[in-house]
């Protein structure tokens, strides 16, 4: 299935829900935070109306997320990954 075109909010929100909290915010960029296994997970959003799929992918991948649990959360199927 494809990615949806979301917006930054969209994303935040799905990413909340996953046990992230705002570490802070740079200008037009949100920075989030999740301690995993010792780890800590900064996936960095810009603030946009509608992100490009590039950046989507990108903000996944520092939030350790794959393509198919995104897709699950974001229409609404309670799959939540580790």
């Amino acid at each position: 299935m494809k990615l949806p075109i979301v917006s930054s909010l969209e994303v935040i929100k799905i990413l909340y829900k996953l046990g992230f909290s705002q570490l802070g915010q740079e200008g037009s960029h949100v920075i989030l935070l999740k301690e995993v296994e010792g780890r800590r997970l900064k996936p960095v959003i810009p603030v946009r109306k509608e992100l490009a799929i590039g950046t989507l992918l990108s903000i996944l991948k520092q939030a350790e997320l794959t393509r198919d649990d995104f897709i699950s959360l974001y229409y609404g199927k309670e799959k939540r990954p580790k």
